[in-house]
């Protein structure tokens, strides 16, 4: 059974509702249908009722009518959200006239159906940029406890007897969004991808935050932050199987770190990588997926109190229908974490 087909029996074995706020969107929307026919969620759309019937029909989407649709237009909508947002935002400021005008926008609406337990996670970004899907999700749903940094994950599907990770699968963080992560945060990165490990990929986590050098051969403050965001993670989850630091191969090849560590709790056995920058983290997973004929799904945004994943503009009904699933499956995890 491959990863896929694991996450996709989990999603229906335990249906969760997620939220589209780009509902009027053709991929989107031809991915719900899918959602939708295949028993995997239960799908919430947000948009103007009549577009989003129109454009079904369109397509020639048969199961759209078994969704959820909620009119951001919609005065009764904006009644029952938007108190809520003034609550979370009137330390900085807000007005309830403000916080109204912001509950009618999609992104907005969508994270505070989650935060207010309408919902279990969301999927958006076919329309939007990066930015405006995490600014909502930052100021509606916030972070997990002892959390406070939002992180991209990939997940790395080897070729079929390539031996690295577990079941040939690696995570790899951050990929997408912190360009320079402090000790403590890169710390916090390593947690989040352990918790990604075990909810998306199915894994339990051996964790290595990676370096230029391996267990002291280099010297520099960069080894440093990589030293300390070890010690940290470890107080953090004493439980988690993690060190650092650690060259590549030291991390992910036993023969070698037999040689360069040959006291350290992963043996050569990680198979959650995590990059002391997103410099290198966004050109190890682009060379790794290019050179070695990897799959790399995501990315699967972590540290959020909810599941909320960001698509690319130019992304496929394919990838928004796979991004679906691998949000049912965050919301599950979460849900048996706490």
């Amino acid at each position: 059974m491959t990863l896929f087909e694991k996450l996709t029996a989990s999603a229906k074995a335990n249906p969760q509702r997620i939220v589209l706020p780009e509902g009027t969107e053709p991929r989107t929307l031809t991915a719900a249908d899918r959602i939708i026919a295949d028993g995997l969620a239960q799908i919430i759309l947000i948009g103007d009722p009549e577009e989003i019937t129109k454009m079904a029909k369109e397509l020639k989407l048969e199961n759209i009518d078994k969704a959820t649709i909620i009119n951001p237009a919609d005065e009764k909508v904006i009644d029952r959200y938007a108190p809520l947002f003034f609550e979370l935002r009137k330390k900085k400021g807000i007005t309830m006239e403000e916080a109204r005008l912001t509950t009618a926008n999609p992104l907005y609406l969508g994270c505070l159906l989650v935060k207010a337990g309408d919902a279990d996670g969301q999927v958006a970004g076919a329309m939007n940029t990066t930015g405006n899907v995490l600014r909502a999700a930052f100021q509606v749903i916030k972070t997990q406890p002892g959390i406070d940094v939002v992180s991209g994950a990939f997940l790395m599907l080897l070729p079929e007897g390539v031996n690295f990770g577990t079941d040939g699968i690696l995570v790899f963080a951050d990929c997408a969004v912190v360009p320079d992560p402090d000790a403590r945060q890169l710390a916090q990165i390593a947690v989040s991808a352990a918790q990604t490990a075990r909810d998306i990929a199915g894994i339990e986590p051996r964790v290595a935050i990676l370096s230029f050098s391996t267990k002291g051969s280099a010297r520099h403050e960069r080894v440093d932050k990589v030293i300390e965001a070890s010690s940290i993670a470890k107080e953090m989850a004493p439980d988690l199987i993690i060190d650092g630091e650690l060259q590549a191969d030291a991390a992910i090849v036993p023969g070698v770190a037999l040689t360069k560590s040959p006291n350290s709790p992963l043996s050569g056995r990680a198979n959650v990588l995590v990059f002391p920058s997103l410099e290198v983290g966004n050109i190890a997973y682009k060379l790794v997926q290019r050179l070695g004929n990897v799959q790399a799904v995501g990315p699967v945004l972590q540290g959020l109190a909810a599941p909320v994943n960001d698509l690319s503009r130019g992304c496929f009904p394919e990838d928004i229908y796979k991004t679906i699933i691998m949000t049912c499956n965050q919301a599950i995890g979460l849900k048996s974490n706490h």
